[in-house]
Order: C-alpha cells, then structure tokens, then sequence
C-alpha cells in the first residue's frame, strides 16, 4: 500500500507559508476545528508588512459561551458590531495596491470581505481553501475534524483521527514534539515526521525583511511564483521522530 500523508492542523486566518507547504504535502488535510478556542493564537489573527513594520490584521470574536469547557473554535461567533472587513480590505489595499501581483489576487480577497460568515471556521476555511488554490495545489483532500466525531486523549485522537482518514504518516509542526507521545503512532503503524521551516528569502514593499508575515504578502508579491518560494524550493525539512509505520 502507498504511503498516505495526513496533516492536521487548526484553521487560521491568512496563516504564513510553513501551513501552506503542509497543505502542499499532504495528501489529507484536517482542518483540527473541533479544539479549545485560543483567543491569543492565530485562529482570528495574522500579521501584514506595512511601512510602519508588521501590522495584525484581527477578526473580532464573541466571546458568548466561553464558560465552564471553553469555547470550541468551531463554535466561535464572528463579532458584526465593528465593521473588520472594511478595515481589513483598506489596509491591505493601502499596503500592498503596489505590489506586482496584488490587482491580479485582489478580486478573490475582496470577495471574502463582502461576506458575513457567522462562524469564524468558515470565513478562515473558505479564505485558506481560496489560497491554496491560488498557490496552485489541487491534490489535497480537506475534511474538518468536528466532522468526523472523533475523541480521546491528545495524542490518541490525533492518531484516531489519522485512522479515520486513511492516513498511514503524519507530518507535524515541530512545537508538537515537545508533548506528542510518539509510542502511539509506532502502535498504530503510522510515520511521524517534524516539520523544520527553513525557507529562502524574497522581496518585500518594507524592510526588512520578515520571514513570519501572512502568505498574502509572499502572493501578492510573487504570484504565481509563490509556490517556487515554499515547496519549490525544498529549503523546509522534515526531522523524523523514530515512530515508524
């Protein structure tokens, strides 16, 4: 049987390229929607170069529900009292209107912003879903894990989920190796692999230069040349782990 790549990670809103080149790896993606919503994270949150330096770009949140458990993130409410999406639009068209590739990707933002998604998941899935294409991948498959009813411990969920997807390894971002318990996908017969993020440099509107920023600044200054700035040019790695299928 042929290995099946199965990546899973929580939806967030414009992330940087490290989630786009998983994406671009796996053959499974799981958006991880169905966790504790981390109000400090990047669910709601990015950040954009600007010429005053970087710049977050934040969807507000209601924080109804926050009680007892928490509030899952694909629960979590879009706030409509403040008008985001028109802030949002305005900074990115007055920090990035010059850059090469902004007329050509600004169409598909800009319909995004119309829209008033009630749920956070799905404004930042349809938006990273939209990216992905632009950024030329076609051959993922993407499910949302509230979908799949799946629970457990930590580490036992990931790998109950990896099995309900048909995944036989899995790629991780490298912060997890500090609590994944890797005996577990060794028993489950499924790979484990750490993600290393070491990615080339590009041309930025405002030095200098920062690795970290939201994708959208890598495609509106690339295009569809971004792809040639993650995957194409294999500077990421992966690190093993020892769990072996």
């Amino acid at each position: 049987m042929s290995e099946r790549v199965g990546v899973i990670l929580q939806p967030s809103y414009v992330p940087w390229r490290g989630f786009f080149d998983l994406i671009h790896r796996a053959d499974v993606f799981v958006f991880y929607d169905d966790v504790q919503y981390d109000k400090h994270g990047w669910r709601n949150r990015n950040r954009i170069k600007t010429p005053a330096g970087p710049q977050w770009l934040t969807i507000p949140v209601s924080s109804k529900g926050n009680v007892v458990n928490g509030l899952q993130l694909c629960d979590a409410r879009v706030t409509w009292t403040q008008d985001w999406p028109r802030k949002h639009a305005m900074t990115l068209r007055q920090c990035y209107g010059k850059a090469p590739f902004f007329a050509e990707l600004w169409p598909m933002l800009e319909a995004f912003y119309a829209a008033r998604p009630e749920r956070l998941v799905d404004f930042t899935i349809e938006t990273t879903l939209a990216l992905a294409k632009a950024l030329g991948i076609s051959h993922t498959r993407f499910v949302r894990s509230s979908e799949l009813d799946i629970t457990g411990g930590r580490t036992e969920r990931l790998v109950r989920i990896l099995e309900a997807v048909s995944a036989t390894h899995y790629i991780s971002g490298p912060s997890a190796r500090s609590y994944l318990e890797e005996a577990m996908f060794a028993e489950a017969k499924i790979g484990l692999e750490y993600m290393v993020y070491e990615y080339p440099e590009y041309e930025q509107l405002y030095p200098p230069y920062d690795p970290g920023v939201s994708v959208l600044d890598l495609l509106f200054m690339k295009g569809p040349g971004a792809g040639e700035h993650i995957w194409g040019s294999r500077a990421a790695r992966t690190s093993g782990s020892g769990a072996t299928a």
